[in-house]
């Protein structure tokens, strides 16, 4: 299939793209920009006037529910709904029922989003057997298998001895590490630690639980040089210590989710379940360092760490409920109002959404160079529309963003030079 997208505005961070021009795909790739190729004559022409031209977004860290938790959410019904948000590759945790710690558990999971052929799913290996922080798994056979990196999967690893091991081995292959930096005790609460908390009678996880954890990691990652890539920080002493260690030159990356950027926990105050989330929402000041960071680069990449739960999941007291936002549909919105608030310019939003999250999963993609996978993502900048249950494509309508007011809605998204998802713009 030869396709051209016409006339809209191109932006590609990776090669410091941004500009009126048509973009040409042949056979699923990039096959010229600005000017055809010789001889191309397409077959499909998408007029993308108005519109934003950019790679597929990439996202980090997305819970599809399968295997285990079907009656959640199937990887059919989610990699549908990030094809309607734009999105092309999706980062899959191993925290799955079975856990992804045998090369059987990716094959099969590669195999369900082959089927559903609206994205692309990577899965992430467990650093331990059944992620229960002891006996490690067979990294280099995940990653024979296919894995993009191995994690401790949301459950972080007590002991400073077994992660040292965990390194260690992953570092032999040249393995990135998705670590996530919540203390497994300090962690066990429900809302940020302060007045809010208390006035409210939860109990509470200090900023602590947080960058104890890094401070721990960076010692060990000082010591084996191994890659590492911290997930979902929510405090401004976090950011700290990230941008310290960058500047050391450390290799340790790290994202934050967009609902992290929008919320705190002033919106916990009418005990809204839905903003019950892990790590919890924090103040007003770690929210400006966390959008600082991220227009600073500190934090290299954009995530909606979406969770899809049952309506029941959410409907008990609020101690009871369980954590997690589903993000999948929100993503772009919600990161396209930074822009607009003037956290960042629009090109470097798309880096953190594209190009960013591809570097630190070691892969060349996120961009639109010639010869590049034609995951492409079209979107209206200016289109308004409301966050309603009608409107959402997730199977998990659990967002406490409900009835709020976004811009920008995708009109198409192609995966491999293939249309997955075609919208009004």
């Amino acid at each position: 299939m030869r396709m051209v997208i016409q006339g809209g505005r191109v932006i590609d961070p990776a090669h410091q793209t941004d500009s009126i021009a048509d973009l040409f795909i042949a056979d699923g790739q990039i096959a010229g920009l600005g000017r055809p190729p010789g001889g191309f004559i397409p077959e499909q022409v998408i007029n993308a006037h108005k519109h934003i031209v950019c790679p597929g977004l990439i996202d980090l860290c997305a819970r599809l529910r399968e295997p285990g938790q079907e009656h959640k959410a199937t990887i059919a019904s989610e990699t549908r709904a990030a094809a309607a948000g734009g999105i092309t590759t999706l980062v899959c945790p191993p925290d799955t029922d079975p856990v992804i710690d045998e090369p059987a558990v990716v094959e099969w999971i590669r195999r369900r989003a082959k089927f559903a052929g609206q994205a692309r799913v990577l899965t992430l290996g467990a650093l331990t057997h059944r992620l229960r922080g002891g006996h490690l798994t067979e990294m280099a056979a995940l990653q024979e298998a296919g894995c993009a990196g191995v994690s401790d999967g949301g459950h972080p690893i007590a002991s400073s001895r077994v992660l040292r091991r965990a390194l260690e081995y992953a570092a032999t292959f040249g393995l990135t590490v998705f670590l996530t930096p919540l203390d497994p005790e300090l962690g066990n609460g429900l809302a940020h630690e302060g007045q809010v908390a208390t006035r409210m009678g939860l109990s509470g996880i200090p900023v602590a639980a947080e960058t104890g954890m890094i401070a721990r990691d960076l010692e060990l990652i000082r010591d084996l040089g191994v890659r590492v890539h911290f997930g979902r920080l929510s405090s401004s002493r976090a950011v700290d210590l990230i941008a310290r260690a960058q500047a050391e030159g450390l290799p340790v990356t790290a994202d934050v989710a967009v609902h992290h950027l929008h919320l705190t926990e002033m919106d916990l105050t009418r005990f809204d379940s839905r903003c019950h989330v892990r790590p919890p929402l924090r103040g007003l000041r770690d929210q400006a360092v966390l959008r600082a960071g991220l227009a600073s680069g500190v934090l290299t990449a954009l995530c909606s760490d979406h969770q899809p739960h049952e309506p029941d999941a959410k409907q008990a007291p609020f101690g009871d409920t369980e954590p997690g936002i589903s993000g999948l549909d929100t993503l772009l919105g919600l990161s396209l109002r930074l822009v607009r608030d003037g956290v960042l310019p629009l090109p470097a939003l798309i880096e953190r959404l594209t190009w960013g999250p591809a570097r630190i999963l070691g892969l060349d993609r996120g961009h639109l160079g010639v010869g590049a996978r034609a995951d492409i993502c079209v979107f209206n900048p200016e289109t308004d529309w409301r966050v309603e249950p009608s409107v959402l494509n997730s199977q998990g309508q659990n967002t406490p963003f409900l009835g709020w007011e976004l811009q920008g809605r995708v009109t198409y998204t192609l995966l491999e030079g293939h249309i997955v998802h075609e919208g009004e713009g």
